[in-house]
């Protein structure tokens, strides 16, 4: 997220004056974990004598590394406690500085610290969070650049200076896919599908790879110093998380992943790697036996409903979403004497970074292939749903689908149709409108199913191969697929009971609540955690923490029996 001081966003005022940001951020901090600090200096007795106690175990990592990202240290920070009192031996993993491009690091941040140095003033600001969420509990720290030789810093320097540019997305270290995962954070900061003809291409991808390989060592010396059994931390791709994932994998260190879920107070937590990719080879068998009933069907989609205008939701993208048929079709301008066949969009560098593709390259070349593929079937209208977070989203995309199919398509088929990012359109409505849905990876494709409309995977998608979609496994298979079209049968009654079952799963299982952890009225985006005592951390007190904690020391799944329980026992506030 963008930092505000005094109303101005981080790039206005590091432009106006660099010492009024780091004052001022630095004042933001101090407030921001003040109750954090207080609490361990409150409670300190109680606090050490948890630290004193001998045979901890197991021993753990919170590799939170990039403390900047606020809700990161904010959780981290809060497990740290909690698996401390439960009886681990916690240590925690930061950056103090080393890394001059990482995960939080926003275009076009380093084009002007070349000039200006102010890449540093955000590494201040990152080191300076760091301290303020984690020294206070006096748990071991480790550093990024404790742990690199000189000798590798400067081997680190020379290989991202001699790499051939177009060899970096593949070059390994010690069979590390350390070239991936820089390609991946230089997607991330362009928020582009691919870094063609973006200005400094070439110097930030081999600043990506320089930080990627720093990362790499500094992970791989700690662990031939310190055992782990499990590290824990967010998102668990792009750089430094998912180096630090591929190092701890290769040395047996057991990874735990999480990341904030789209339902309040909740998260997803993952084992093995992150959840954009284990959710794709779940075996239906964690929640196809689920009890079903109509009470949960019922809770299930009640909260799908909820999603049209994401009351319930910390991430959403409209609020006034636009559900009038005849208002959406004069929009679109399609009619209605032929079906249509809604294809919804990924943002083009998300979708890349998040998933392997199956049927296709990439999402663009999925997109412009069924575009021609209808210019050909007058008999059907193509409706593009292009993803409102391309606009709305925490990293707006500077790669915007509508321009790339003007470039490459200049003259639309009269029976295709786009809706760009901006439009108040409800996906839902016009999916409700469609007789088939077609997806790349979206989440959608859940909840769309859920509704009894039929729906075609052409990538990897998390309902790929759960009973209830149409998956395309090449362009062929796929093209053969959209030869069926339009549908005459809908979805059978077991396929709807699967996909009700599987969202149910997915939204209120696999997203574990921790309730005293809330959203910040004035800034929304960013959380808190509101708990008046470190008691409030305990085992028993709060079902998803001891799930999450659990899992994190011993392996257990990261699952909540939602269908134990009634929808208000869920979540009770402190």
């Amino acid at each position: 997220m963008v930092h505000r001081i005094l109303g101005l966003p981080f790039v206005s005022i590091v432009k106006r004056s660099p010492t009024i940001y780091r004052i001022g951020q630095e004042f933001f901090l101090r407030h921001e974990t003040k109750s954090w600090r207080t609490l361990f200096s409150k409670e300190k007795d109680f606090w050490q004598a948890t630290l004193k106690k001998k045979e901890k175990k197991p021993r753990v990592l919170i590799a939170t590394g990039i403390a900047g990202h606020s809700t990161g240290a904010l959780l981290e920070s809060m497990l740290a406690a909690a698996c401390t009192l439960r009886g681990a031996d916690v240590h925690i993993l930061l950056c103090n500085s080393i890394l001059g491009a990482c995960i939080i690091t926003n275009y076009p941040e380093l084009e002007r610290g070349n000039r200006s140095g102010n890449i540093r003033i955000r590494c201040n600001s990152c080191v300076l969070s760091g301290k303020m969420w984690f020294e206070p509990m006096g748990l071991p720290i480790h550093y990024y650049e404790d742990n690199v030789r000189s000798e590798e810093k400067k081997t680190a320097h020379d290989l991202a200076a001699t790499v051939p540019i177009d060899a970096i997305n593949t070059y390994t270290y010690e069979g590390i896919a350390v070239g991936e995962h820089a390609l991946a954070g230089a997607l991330r900061y362009y928020a582009r599908g691919d870094v063609n003809g973006e200005p400094n291409n070439e110097i930030i991808l081999r600043k990506y790879l320089e930080s990627s390989l720093l990362a790499t060592y500094a992970i791989t010396n700690l662990l031939s110093r310190h055992h782990f059994d499990v590290a824990c931390f967010h998102h668990g791709i792009y750089s430094p998380q998912g180096l630090v994932g591929e190092v701890c994998r290769k040395h047996g260190v057991r990874v735990v992943n999480w990341n904030p879920a789209y339902r309040k107070h909740c998260f997803i937590f993952s084992h093995g790697d992150s959840y954009h990719h284990t959710m794709v080879t779940e075996p239906t068998s964690v929640w196809e036996d689920v009890s079903w009933n109509s009470s949960l069907e019922r809770r299930t989609m009640d909260y799908l409903k909820s999603r049209w205008r994401g009351t319930n939701d910390w991430i959403w993208f409209h609020d006034r979403p636009e559900e009038n048929p005849l208002t959406i079709q004069q929009e679109i301008g399609a009619d209605r004497q032929r079906p249509w066949i809604t294809l919804l969009t990924n943002v083009m560098w998300d979708a890349q970074l998040h998933y392997k593709s199956n049927a296709f390259k990439n999402m663009l070349e999925w997109v412009l292939q069924t575009i021609h593929y209808f210019e050909k079937r007058k008999d059907l209208q193509l409706i593009i749903r292009v993803h409102p977070a391309e606009i709305r989203g925490t990293l707006p995309s500077r790669q915007l689908l509508v321009d790339e199919i003007k470039k490459a398509i200049p003259l639309l088929p009269e029976n295709v149709f786009i809706i760009p990012p901006d439009s108040q359109v409800s996906t839902y409505e016009l999916a409700a409108q469609s007789n088939a849905v077609i997806i790349y990876n979206t989440k959608t494709g859940i909840e769309i199913s859920s509704m009894g409309i039929p729906v075609i995977v052409a990538g990897e998608a998390w309902i790929r191969n759960k009973g209830f979609s149409t998956d395309a496994s090449s362009p062929s298979d796929y093209f053969s697929i959209l030869d069926g079209l339009p549908l005459t049968r809908p979805m059978s009654a077991d396929e709807i009971s699967r996909a009700r079952k599987y969202a149910f799963h997915f939204f209120f299982r696999r997203m574990i609540p921790i309730p005293f952890v809330t959203a910040k009225k004035d800034r929304g985006s960013e959380l808190q955690v509101n708990i008046p005592s470190l008691d409030y951390l305990l085992p028993h007190r709060y079902p998803g923490l001891d799930i999450i904690c659990d899992g994190i020391l011993t392996g257990s799944p990261f699952i909540y029996p939602a269908e134990n329980e009634t929808e208000k026992s869920q979540i009770n506030d402190v």
